[in-house]
């Protein structure tokens, strides 16, 4: 395997945790330019998919800005995408959205099938304490008032979060109130 130009990490950040973070930092080890793909930008307030594409954007770039340094965006671009729910053509989709790229990198094995069915590059990062931290995992223990969720997101992604009441929406969103 060698470098590639640009690749792709899709993810719906809902919300953005460690693995997600190791994940960009391997393609960025990997590729000269990598692609965040802020997926299910039309999902919002459900308790899947709780924050805005708007919300998500701006926890990436607060998280990326404080590991990176505020140039990140020299080597990262951020984009939301809408879901087609139609996973044959959902790599030529993102082909026509986004600027050319080389392959994917996710932890997802459809989301590789579907770029190597492309002939495309379909990397697996190495894979850190996905059971532990997962966007399903921290939801359901912010909803059980479990603070060992914090573990699982940066400092400034807890603190984005306190600020737009992610805790209190989830709840509210669970309760049906």
């Amino acid at each position: 395997m060698g470098r590639f130009k640009r690749l792709v990490v899709p993810g719906r950040f809902q919300p953005l945790h460690q693995g997600h973070l190791h994940t960009i930092q391997y393609a960025l080890d990997n590729a000269d330019e990598v692609i965040v793909v802020i997926g299910s930008a039309q999902e919002s307030f459900t308790l899947k998919n709780p924050l805005t594409a708007g919300e998500r954007f701006e926890m990436l770039d607060i998280a990326l800005r404080s590991i990176f340094g505020d140039d990140y965006r020299s080597r990262i671009l951020i984009v939301p995408v809408m879901d087609i729910a139609m996973n044959k053509v959902w790599v030529q989709y993102l082909k026509m959205l986004l600027p050319r790229f080389d392959g994917v990198v996710s932890g997802n094995e459809l989301v590789r099938i579907l770029f190597e069915d492309m002939g495309l590059a379909a990397l697996k990062p190495p894979i850190v304490n996905r059971d532990y931290c997962s966007g399903t995992r921290i939801r359901d223990l912010v909803l059980k008032g479990v603070e060992e969720w914090k573990k699982c997101v940066p400092g400034v992604v807890q603190e984005y979060l306190s600020r737009i009441g992610f805790v209190e929406r989830l709840r509210r969103l669970a309760s049906g109130g």
